[in-house]
């Protein structure tokens, strides 16, 4: 990189150090989606809060579950997010596959964002709004397909917790799509599960990027009868949102193409090799508690590397 283009672990540094964001650079966080697998990166913001790194960033885009732990993270909370993530109980209630033999969701958002995130474990909704690096989630367009930054939509509690849902709302699986400012939404994944392109549309210059599969792990492609199932459900529902799951087979090559060509511009913080395979369904307290915790820890080893800070702090109790 030249002088006029930090990599950007110089412009975390210097930003860390000076306890400023006065450079003349965008610095962004993003947050891949992923379901459960969200719980790696539900590690890895809880270690960022830990190091004191959150007001680094200019903005934090996330999708899905990626867009759940951004929020997490500003409102100061990561700790608890984890919690959420962990609890047994919670998590056999917000994801039961079983449901749907009874025409039901199988992921129950609003139990998640209305009942634990406002009240079992509740995130600070105001914080999140007041806070001056600004909260970007993604959504599916339903009716173009395009991803959407739900950021101008969000006034007030209300609408944040609608962004919440919309941007988490996979077809079928977590019920109709959910309306926001007049357009309906998919969840953000359909178009975008790191959603880079987006935070590059809107000036980012620089980019952590927190993945939630191994550098080696590939999306798999969907089962049969989910393919045809929701495939059918889109194309008579959502045609915007039908063609971007056509399009999904070629979108993870996509975001990486995107991201190699930022160069020192961008990095990337992936679980480690030997990670385990998480399901993005998965609901065992005892695995999901592994991924946290490996998320958690490669942030911190990152940020050891830089000598921001000596050692990998040690699991800590949220607040």
């Amino acid at each position: 990189m030249s002088a006029l283009q930090p990599t950007v672990a110089e412009v975390i540094r210097d930003r860390f150090a000076s306890g400023s964001r006065s450079d003349s650079h965008r610095l962004v966080l993003v947050i891949e989606g992923g379901g459960s697998r969200g719980v790696y990166s539900s590690g890895m913001v809880h270690a960022l809060e830990q190091l004191g790194l959150t007001g680094v960033f200019d903005a934090v885009y996330g999708t899905s579950a990626g867009a759940i732990n951004a929020a997490w993270l500003l409102c100061g909370r990561a700790g608890r997010g984890v919690k959420a993530w962990t609890d047994a109980a919670i998590m056999r209630r917000a994801i039961d596959p079983s449901r749907m033999l009874r025409g039901r969701p199988a992921f129950d958002l609003n139990y998640l964002v209305h009942k634990v995130y406002d009240g079992l474990h509740p995130m600070d909704f105001p914080a999140i709004l007041a806070n001056e690096t600004t909260f970007h989630p993604i959504a599916t367009d339903i009716a173009t397909g395009a991803p959407v930054d739900l950021h101008p939509q969000i006034v007030d509690k209300a609408t944040l917790q609608t962004a919440l849902r919309a941007s988490s709302g996979l077809p079928l699986l977590a019920g109709p799509p959910v309306e926001l400012g007049g357009r309906r939404y998919f969840d953000g994944g359909l178009a975008e599960t790191v959603p880079v392109r987006s935070a590059l549309q809107a000036g980012a210059t620089h980019a952590l990027i927190l993945r939630t599969r191994r550098v080696d792990e590939r999306r798999p492609p969907a089962p049969w009868l989910h393919d045809v199932v929701g495939g059918t459900y889109m194309r008579f529902l959502a045609p915007g949102a039908y063609r971007a799951w056509k399009l999904r087979p070629g979108q993870q090559a996509l975001e990486d193409g995107v991201i190699a060509g930022m160069g020192g511009a961008a990095t990337q913080i992936h679980p480690p090799a030997g990670s385990p395979d998480i399901s993005s369904v998965e609901t065992d307290p005892g695995i999901l508690s592994r991924g946290m915790e490996i998320g958690r820890r490669a942030v911190a080893e990152f940020f050891a590397e830089l000598c921001l800070v000596a050692s990998p702090p040690a699991p800590q109790a949220g607040p």
